[in-house]
């Protein structure tokens, strides 16, 4: 591959990821695991694990929610903070799509310039790189 590349993955992929799940794709895990990209969690799927798990709606994620950190780190993952500026961009998006934490990675994607490695088709819709 080369060249150094941001991504952002969304909760999705992140799951998928941890819990080597064969439906990230075969692109999204090897750009995933090349040496030379950079991998950014942000600190809005964090928040969206925890609530769902919360909610009994992310009963895969088993202790994820609680060893976060711990998964992350041995993933050499980076933990992209949510700031006003993401959040102000997340409020100022258009559109019927009213996922908070996916306006929340479309809006740090937007301000970053990371691809968000996803299979959500609306994250496109916005027009932010993805990859999958």
């Amino acid at each position: 591959m080369g060249k150094m590349k941001d991504l952002l993955l969304d909760t999705h992929a992140l799951l998928w990821w941890l819990f080597d799940d064969p439906r990230l794709s075969d692109v999204a895990r090897e750009n995933i695991a090349a040496p030379e990209h950079k991998v950014w969690i942000s600190a809005a799927s964090a928040w969206e694990i925890s609530t769902k798990t919360r909610l009994g709606k992310l009963p895969e994620a088993g202790d994820v929610a609680e060893k976060l950190p711990v998964y992350l780190r041995r993933a050499r993952f980076l933990e992209l903070p949510v700031t006003v500026a993401h959040a102000l961009k997340a409020g100022k998006l258009p559109g019927p799509h009213r996922d908070p934490f996916d306006r929340m990675l479309i809006a740090q994607s937007f301000l970053s310039g990371f691809p968000v490695v996803t299979i959500d088709p609306v994250f496109r819709d916005y027009g932010v790189g993805t990859l999958w």
